[in-house]
């Protein structure tokens, strides 16, 4: 597909595996400048909701908490089928905070509250406003900007 063809590395070179048990979720946070600003996600088993809150704009402002998410509602939820990709880039990278909410069921579904509702391959699926979550794994892939060369560090692992 190519996405990450203006990356330093011109393709991903660090992935990260996460499971997510019904009830599990994430706290609003941004991946920083460690990397690229392009992460591609592959969503396996079941689906999941991923909110999108405004960044702390500066120090002290009213209305957020110590993280930086504007008084904890999402300003864009995502849903993420399962088997889909979802690719995270520019400002959507480094302008919001993301993160998975610590429920077992995803309630308030719809055409109004899930921006990328006209894209979803099961519609019908979700047309009741909820589902109940299963385990979700994801799979992130990212490009890390500065990589260390460990070369002969490792000698002993080959047994010398």
């Amino acid at each position: 597909m190519g996405i990450f063809v203006d990356s330093p590395h011109g393709a991903p070179n660090h992935v990260l595996i996460n499971e997510y048990m019904p009830g599990q979720g994430i706290m609003p946070h941004e991946d920083g400048s460690a990397y690229y600003p392009l992460v591609a996600t592959v969503s396996l088993g079941a689906p999941i909701v991923l909110d999108l809150y405004t960044k702390r704009k500066s120090e002290g402002q009213e209305g957020q908490d110590e993280d930086g998410a504007e008084e904890r509602r999402p300003q864009f939820r995502i849903l993420q089928e399962r088997r889909s990709l979802l690719v995270t880039t520019s400002g959507l990278y480094t302008d919001f905070l993301h993160g998975i909410a610590e429920s077992t069921r995803e309630k308030g579904l719809g055409p109004e509250s899930v921006c990328n509702w006209d894209l979803l391959r099961e519609k019908d699926r979700y047309e009741n406003g909820w589902f109940d979550r299963a385990t979700r794994i994801s799979l992130t892939y990212r490009d890390v900007i500065k990589v260390a060369k460990v070369g002969n560090k490792f000698k002993f692992l080959n047994g010398r």
